[in-house]
C-alpha cells in the first residue's frame, strides 16, 4: 500500500487511482510530510510523470494542469504555488513530489480563480478512452488560458470586453516635421483582438500615448517583443503597472515581418494582405501577426484533437476562423478621449471603486459611472443584451467626430424615443437574444456547449421579428434591410436546432440529453433498447414459446449472469439446437441464444451509442454554424446597435434628455445643463446650469470658474465634459438645449493623484498631465481644468496658472479636425517662441480655481476669458450653497465656513479665523486692478496690444510678478501718495528740469 496522501501508480482503466478523490479537498496548503524514496528509484520515473515533465517543458511559464482520471493534477512547484494562491489542499505524489489538483467538472471555477490570480494556465488532457488505452493513456496539452484568450462562458464577464494587444515600436517610423525621434513622436503598432467575438483592429498612435489606447480598449494582456536581457521594457512595464495589465514576452523572429506577413496569410488563405489595407511594408502587419501567432498556438497547441467524450468539444480541432479581418482603426474617425480623462470624468467606473483592471473581478465599478445611468434604470438594464452593453462602452470611449454618422444616430435615436411602442417591441425581441458574438467565437473554437448551441438557435430566430420591426421607421431602414438579408440566410441553421434540440438542453453531452426524441432513427432505436428492454423481452418470451410449444419458457435478467432463458428440467430436454446452456439451477436450466446475446450486446452498449450518436448530431450543428460565422457575427453586431440605440432612446424620454446640434464651429452652447449621473441619482433636487462659450455673442473661449469648495465647481466642468462626450456618441443629452461644435480632443486635469510606482509626486502628476494637455490641445479641443498649481508654494502655484490659463486663452494654429495624430503630430505649445503672431482662439476650456487673482485675465485678455462663479449665500458666518454658475467672480472661497460643515473641530475653526485675520492679504495689483495693472500679463502694458505673452521675455515678466505678489506676512493699507502719483506721471512730455522738480515732490511725499 502506498504512503498516506500519495496515490498509486496510473490505472489505464481510470488515469488515476480511488485514493486521488480524498486527496482534493479544498483547504488551507499543508507541507507535504517527507518521505525518502526507495533505494536506487527515481521517484519521477514512471510513465505517468514523464509524460508530465514533458509537457511541463513545452509550457514553462504555465501552470500545466495534467488530467488524470477525475481530476486535473499539479505537481512539483506548480502544486505549491497554486495551492498557496488559492487554498488547495497540498499533497503528495510518491516519494515526496509536492502534488495539488481540482475535479475535473470544475476546472473552469479554478481556473478562474488561477487566471485571477496572474498565472497562466496550459491543460492537458486525456485525448484516448481510458478502456482503450494500454499502458500510458495518451494525453495532450489542448488548450493555453491567458488573461487575454479567455473564451468560455464560465471565465468572462458578459459586461466587459476580454481584449488581448501586442505592441512594438517600428524602427522607421515616421518623426515630427524631420526632427530627432523622441517618446512623443515614436509610432507605436498596435493589433487589438478580441478572441471571445473575433474583432480585431490595428493602428498606429504615438508612443506617449500608448497607455491611453490600451485604456480605451481595457486590454487585459499585453504581448510585445523579447529583449535581450530578458527584462520587460520600461515604457511596457509603467504602462502594464499603471493599468493593471498582464504582460507576456514574444519571440522576436514573430514580429518580423516575413513572418508576421506568413502568419497573416496563412490564416486568411491569402497571397497578400493588400486587400486588407496592409500593404507589404505597412508596420501593422508587425503585431498583427505576432497577435495571430500567439493565438494559434494558445489554441489546441498539440495539434488537430480535443478531449474525448467531453459534450463540448469536437474532434476536428480548433481554428480562428472567426477571426474578423484586420481592421485598420483611424484615429481621426473618433474624439479622443485620454486614460487620465475617462478615468476623471468616471466614464466607465467610478473612481472610488478602485483601479483594478480584471474583467473578472466580480465588481465591475460601473455603479455612479456614465456607463451605470444607462445599464441600470429603475431595477433593470437599459441595454438588453451582453453585446450591447460592451458596444455601449466602445461608443462612450470612442465617441465620434463624423458629423454625417452622429446625425444618423441620432435620428434612430429620436425615432425611438417618440415612438415608444416600437422601442418597447424592439427591447422585446432584443431580450431573447444571447451573446451570439462569443457563442460564435465558441462554435469556430469548438468549445461550444449545447446550451450554447440551443441559444444560438433562439437568438437567430428572432432576427426576421427584429427587420419587422425596424422596417417601422425610416431611421431604421438601414438596419433593417441588412437584417433581412441576414434572417434569409440564418434561417434554415435555427429550424435545424429548433427542429432538433430540446428546449432545456444540458450543461454538457457526458450523458446525452440534448436531441429530440422522434428526430434521428439511429438514435430512438438505441433509446429503446434503454427503455423498453422488458418490453422487447416480453415480446421475445411470447414469440420462443409460440414457435417452439414450451408454455413454461421464461426470458430473464440478472446483473451476474445477464440476458437468458429459463426452462423447467421436465421441458429442458426439449430444448432446440439454437439455445446455448449458460447456467444449470436445481430445478431449471438457462439458456442463451444467438439473438438474445445480440440483444445483450445491443442493451449493454446502447447508452454509450446513444451519447455517441448525440454527439455526432450536435457535431453536424456545429459544423453548420461554422460555416456561418461571418452572418452570425454581423447579426451580433447590428442587434447590439440596435440595443445601444434603445438605450440611449429610452433614457431620454425617462428623463428628459433633448437632441443637441453639433456644428462644424468650435462653440459650446449649453441651456439648463445637468450632470448625466447626478440628475438621476438627486432628481429634482439638482439645479441645472447654463454656459455660452466661443459664439458670437460670447467670444471668449476660456471660464474661469471661482467660488467655495462644495458650490458645484467640480460637478459644472465634469458634466460639460459629459455633456459633449454625449453629444458625440448619438445620444441625447440632460439639457434643454445644446448647440456643440465637433470636437477633436477632451483634456481633463481633475483631483489630486500620484504614480509613486513612476517616482511621480502629486504635483508632477499634475504637471505632466497639464503639460500633455497644453501640447496637444487645438482650437477643437474641449479642455478641463480643476484647482491647477495647488501642490506647491503659493507663489509658483499662482505664476504656473497664471501662465496655463493665458496659454490656453491665447493659442496657436493647429492641424484640423481631420488629421490624423499618428501622421500629423500637433504644433507645440504656446509657451515656445516659435508662435505666429496672430494667435487664433483658445480651446474651449473651464478653468476652476481658488486663485482669485486670476479673475484680472479678463481685463488682461477681453473677449477671451469670461469669469464665472458660483453662487452662495452668507449668513451668519454660515454660508447656503445655491449651486448656480453666474457671470462675475467670487469674493471669497468661503474656507473656513465649508470646513466647518466638514465637522472640522469648533477651536480649529476660531483659530483659523485669527490667523486669517493676521494673514489677510491685499491682492493689490493682481486681483482687482485695470487692464494697465501690473500683473502677469506685463506691466503698465495695454492688453490691447495682441502680443502674444510666449514672445515676450521671459525673464522681466517673472521679476514682476514677483514684485507684483505682496509678502504672504505684510499688511497693506491703501497704495501710497508717493506711488499713486508716480503711476500718474508722464515721462515723456517732462524737460529734464521738471522731472528733477517731479522727483523732490515725490521725496517729500514719503516723508
Amino acid at each position: 500500500m502506498p504512503p498516506q496522501g500519495s496515490i498509486p501508480p496510473e490505472n489505464p482503466a481510470t488515469g488515476a487511482a480511488p485514493t486521488a478523490v480524498a486527496a482534493h479537498a479544498v483547504a488551507a496548503p499543508t507541507a507535504p510530510a517527507p518521505s525518502t524514496p526507495p533505494p536506487g528509484k527515481d521517484p519521477r520515473d514512471t510513465p505517468a510523470m514523464r509524460q508530465y515533465a514533458r509537457f511541463k517543458k513545452l509550457h514553462p511559464e504555465c501552470l500545466l494542469l495534467f488530467r488524470m482520471g477525475d481530476f486535473y493534477e499539479m505537481f512539483d512547484d506548480d502544486a505549491v504555488s497554486a495551492a498557496k494562491a488559492i487554498g488547495l489542499t497540498l499533497t503528495q505524489r510518491t516519494s515526496g513530489i509536492p502534488m495539488a489538483g481540482v475535479p475535473f467538472h470544475q476546472i473552469d471555477v479554478y481556473v478562474r480563480k488561477l487566471i485571477a490570480a496572474g498565472f497562466r494556465i496550459a491543460v492537458c488532457d486525456q485525448i484516448q478512452d481510458p478502456r482503450e488505452a494500454k499502458g500510458i493513456i495518451e494525453r495532450a496539452v489542448t488548450r493555453v488560458i491567458t488573461p487575454g484568450t479567455l473564451v468560455d462562458e464560465n471565465l468572462l464577464d458578459d459586461d466587459q470586453p476580454n481584449v488581448l494587444a501586442a505592441v512594438c515600436f517600428p524602427p522607421e517610423a515616421p518623426t515630427t516635421r524631420g526632427s530627432a525621434p523622441s517618446l512623443s513622436a515614436q509610432l507605436a503598432a498596435v493589433a487589438i483582438a478580441e478572441l471571445s467575438t473575433g474583432a480585431l483592429t490595428v493602428t498606429l498612435v504615438p508612443a506617449a500615448q500608448l497607455a491611453d489606447e490600451l485604456a480605451r480598449a481595457r486590454v487585459r494582456e499585453l504581448l510585445y517583443p523579447e529583449t535581450a536581457d530578458g527584462k520587460t521594457p520600461p515604457r511596457i512595464d509603467q504602462i502594464a503597472r499603471a493599468l493593471g495589465i498582464s504582460t507576456a514576452a514574444l519571440p522576436g523572429w514573430h514580429f518580423r515581418p516575413h513572418e508576421a506577413r506568413q502568419s497573416l496569410c496563412e490564416l486568411y488563405r491569402v497571397q497578400n494582405l493588400a486587400g486588407f489595407g496592409l500593404p507589404d511594408g505597412d508596420p501593422l502587419i508587425l503585431p498583427c501577426g505576432a497577435l495571430v501567432r500567439y493565438l494559434t498556438s494558445t489554441q489546441l497547441p498539440a495539434g488537430d484533437v480535443s478531449p474525448a467524450g467531453s459534450g463540448g468539444y469536437s474532434r476536428s480541432g480548433a481554428a480562428l476562423a472567426h477571426l474578423a479581418p484586420p481592421k485598420r482603426a483611424d484615429a481621426g474617425e473618433f474624439l479622443i478621449i485620454d486614460a487620465v480623462s475617462l478615468r476623471a470624468l468616471e466614464v466607465d467606473r467610478a473612481i472610488r471603486a478602485g483601479g483594478a483592471m480584471s474583467a473578472i473581478s466580480g465588481t465591475d465599478g460601473t455603479a455612479g459611472s456614465l456607463i451605470g445611468t444607462f445599464l441600470s434604470h429603475t431595477g433593470r438594464h437599459l441595454c438588453r443584451t451582453p453585446m450591447g452593453r460592451r458596444l455601449l462602452r466602445a461608443w462612450l470611449v470612442r465617441p465620434l467626430r463624423d458629423l454625417d454618422k452622429i446625425i444618423a444616430r441620432q435620428a434612430c435615436v429620436a425615432a425611438l424615443a417618440q415612438d415608444r411602442r416600437l422601442a418597447l417591441e424592439l427591447a422585446t425581441e432584443l431580450d431573447h437574444i444571447q451573446d451570439v458574438a462569443r457563442i460564435a467565437a465558441r462554435v469556430a473554437l469548438r468549445r461550444a456547449t449545447p446550451r450554447d448551441v440551443v441559444a444560438l438557435g433562439r437568438s437567430l430566430a428572432r432576427c426576421a421579428q427584429l427587420s419587422e420591426r425596424a422596417d417601422r421607421t425610416p431611421a431604421l431602414r438601414a438596419h433593417q434591410a441588412q437584417l433581412a438579408q441576414l434572417a434569409a440566410e440564418l434561417a434554415p441553421l435555427s429550424e435545424q436546432i429548433a427542429r432538433l434540440c430540446k428546449d432545456d438542453a444540458p450543461a454538457h453531452l457526458r450523458e446525452g440529453g440534448l436531441i429530440r426524441d422522434g428526430v434521428d432513427p439511429e438514435l430512438d432505436r438505441q433509446r429503446t433498447l434503454t427503455t423498453d428492454a422488458s418490453h422487447w423481452m416480453a415480446q421475445y418470451q411470447a414469440a420462443l414459446v409460440a414457435q417452439h410449444d414450451l408454455p413454461n419458457l421464461k426470458v430473464g435478467f440478472n446483473r451476474v449472469f445477464g440476458y437468458f432463458i429459463e426452462l423447467p428440467k421436465a421441458q429442458a430436454a426439449r430444448a432446440p439446437a439454437a439455445f446455448s446452456r449458460r447456467q444449470t439451477l436445481t430445478g431449471a436450466e438457462r439458456y442463451i441464444t444467438p439473438e438474445l446475446k445480440d440483444f445483450e450486446d445491443k442493451v449493454t452498449h446502447a447508452q454509450a451509442r446513444a451519447v455517441s450518436r448525440e454527439q455526432a448530431l450536435f457535431d453536424a450543428l456545429c459544423e453548420q454554424a461554422a460555416t456561418l460565422i461571418a452572418p452570425i457575427n454581423r447579426f451580433g453586431e447590428l442587434a447590439a446597435e440596435l440595443d445601444v440605440l434603445s438605450a440611449f432612446a429610452d433614457k431620454a424620454a425617462a428623463s428628459r434628455w433633448t437632441r443637441p446640434t453639433l456644428v462644424p464651429e468650435p462653440l459650446l452652447r449649453i441651456i439648463q445643463g445637468r450632470h448625466p449621473v447626478l440628475d438621476t441619482r438627486a432628481e429634482r433636487d439638482f439645479v441645472p446650469n447654463d454656459l455660452t462659450l466661443g459664439t458670437p455673442d460670447e467670444t471668449a473661449t476660456l471660464a474661469l470658474i471661482t467660488g467655495p469648495n462644495m458650490a458645484g465647481k467640480s460637478t459644472f466642468i465634469r458634466q460639460t465634459a459629459l455633456i459633449v462626450l454625449l453629444a458625440h456618441t448619438g445620444s441625447f443629452v440632460p439639457a434643454e438645449a445644446a448647440t456643440i461644435g465637433l470636437t477633436d480632443r477632451i483634456f481633463t486635469r481633475v483631483g489630486a493623484d500620484d504614480a509613486l510606482f513612476a517616482g511621480q509626486s502629486t504635483f508632477m502628476v499634475e504637471m505632466t498631465e497639464t503639460a500633455s494637455i497644453l501640447h496637444h490641445a487645438t482650437p477643437a479641443s474641449l479642455v478641463i481644468l480643476d484647482e491647477i498649481g495647488r501642490g506647491t508654494s503659493t507663489l509658483d502655484g499662482l505664476s504656473l496658472a497664471w501662465a496655463i490659463a493665458q496659454t490656453l486663452a491665447q493659442a496657436f494654429v493647429q492641424p484640423s479636425l481631420n488629421s490624423h495624430p499618428a501622421t500629423e503630430p500637433t504644433a507645440p505649445s504656446a509657451i515656445e517662441d516659435s508662435l505666429p503672431s496672430a494667435p487664433s482662439p483658445g480651446p474651449r476650456t473651464l478653468f476652476a480655481t481658488h486663485y482669485h487673482e486670476l479673475t484680472q485675465l479678463p481685463e488682461v485678455l477681453p473677449g477671451r476669458v469670461v469669469n464665472l462663479h458660483v453662487a452662495v449665500r452668507e449668513f451668519n458666518d454660515q454660508i447656503v450653497f445655491l449651486h448656480r454658475i453666474m457671470p462675475g467672480r467670487a469674493e471669497k472661497s468661503f474656507g473656513i465656513q465649508v470646513a466647518r460643515l466638514a465637522g472640522v473641530p469648533a477651536r480649529t475653526i476660531e483659530l483659523a479665523k485669527e490667523v486669517l485675520e493676521n494673514l489677510s492679504v491685499q491682492h493689490a495689483g493682481l486681483g482687482h486692478g485695470s487692464a494697465n495693472t501690473p500683473g502677469p500679463s506685463g506691466l503698465n502694458e495695454p492688453a490691447s496690444t495682441g502680443q502674444p505673452a510666449a514672445r515676450r521675455p521671459r525673464g522681466p515678466r517673472l521679476d514682476r510678478l514677483i514684485a507684483a505678489q505682496p509678502s504672504l506676512f505684510e499688511s497693506h493699507a491703501a497704495p501710497h501718495a508717493a506711488v499713486s502719483a508716480l503711476a500718474k506721471l508722464k515721462l515723456e512730455g517732462l524737460s529734464p528740469m521738471q522731472a528733477f522738480d517731479e522727483l523732490r515732490r515725490l521725496k517729500d511725499l514719503l516723508k
